[in-house]
């Protein structure tokens, strides 16, 4: 199964400054069938109790620490970017990361960062979260407040079920012909998210000639990651969802060509979910196999009881 790591709080484990958690209904329900979760707390793990005085994080000396709110001699900045370096054992076994929103410690944007005055702005990130974004650069990260959205919390699964399968083929020496064929199964999710930048993507691995695998591998993760990041827009749905039509057009007769077309429509002006024209071309696919489809996961980009692409 695969792993992500989950701020413990949001499994309800009571850990916070207070005693109490913050349960999260989606991560604890329909994720938990799906994910094997390591729970970290890293604040419990420095060896701050429960409860404790809150932390946050000020601008002291013209450097971020983060510190108690109580007793400002407090201050565990070192501790946290510690946790988070000796957690690199388990840390590299992930394929995604949830953690807590705006805390200084979890929080992964827009944590509260007090100046000098004591003035808060919207300019932090968690000292434990940056640590290990800044070590596992490619991993899907993401915060339990920002998966309310649809489009985020779609983006962010088909994320992890993409990294996860980059780590699988990475257990052995990758080749140019594996490269190339998960370029291949994947390359209409590219479509979606931004067509130009999934075109550079195809042609990066087109050099045949290449000799440092490796190399070629690292930096292609690297630009496939970036490029996933990016919302996958309706009007770039639209046009995936026509080229792949496109495998159909000797197999459909004008009724069926006019119902998915309708379909697809439909779908462009907001009157259907992606996941209906998707169910059609499935089902036109199953009459008429293609095999370039059926290696393609753009149409089973995760498994379908998550309902993710029932609401974009």
């Amino acid at each position: 199964m695969i792993k992500i790591g989950v701020s413990s709080c949001l499994l309800g484990e009571q850990v916070r400054f207070d005693s109490g958690h913050k349960k999260n209904a989606f991560i604890t329900g329909l994720l938990s069938d799906y994910f094997e979760f390591k729970p970290f707390c890293p604040e419990v793990a420095i060896g701050l109790g429960i409860p404790r005085q809150p932390i946050r994080l000020v601008v002291s000396d013209n450097s971020i620490r983060c510190k108690g709110t109580v007793n400002e001699a407090l201050d565990v900045t070192d501790k946290l970017e510690n946790i988070a370096q000796e957690q690199r054992h388990w840390l590299g076994e992930l394929s995604g990361y949830i953690f807590k929103k705006n805390s200084p410690s979890c929080g992964m944007e827009r944590v509260r960062l007090f100046n000098g005055n004591g003035i808060p702005s919207r300019d932090g990130v968690g000292v434990y979260a940056k640590q290990i974004i800044k070590s596992f650069p490619h991993l899907p990260v993401e915060e339990e407040g920002r998966l309310e959205d649809p489009h985020i919390r779609e983006n962010f699964v088909r994320r992890i079920y993409i990294y996860a399968r980059w780590r699988t083929m990475s257990q052995t020496q990758i080749t140019l012909r594996q490269l190339q064929s998960f370029h291949a199964q994947h390359k209409y999710i590219f479509m979606s998210h931004n067509q130009q930048k999934a075109k550079d993507l195809g042609v990066f691995l087109a050099d045949t000639s290449v000799s440092d695998i490796s190399t070629l591998a690292e930096q292609y993760l690297e630009e496939m990651m970036r490029l996933l990041k990016i919302i996958a827009t309706k009007k770039n749905h639209v046009n995936t969802l026509h080229h792949i039509q496109g495998y159909l057009k000797k197999h459909l007769d004008a009724y069926d060509k006019e119902e998915l077309d309708s379909m697809i429509s439909d779908y462009r002006n907001g009157l259907l979910p992606l996941i209906v024209p998707i169910t059609l071309l499935r089902h036109h696919f199953r009459k008429f196999p293609n095999a370039y489809i059926t290696e393609s996961f753009y149409m089973k980009p995760h498994p379908g009881e998550l309902m993710l692409l029932n609401k974009i």
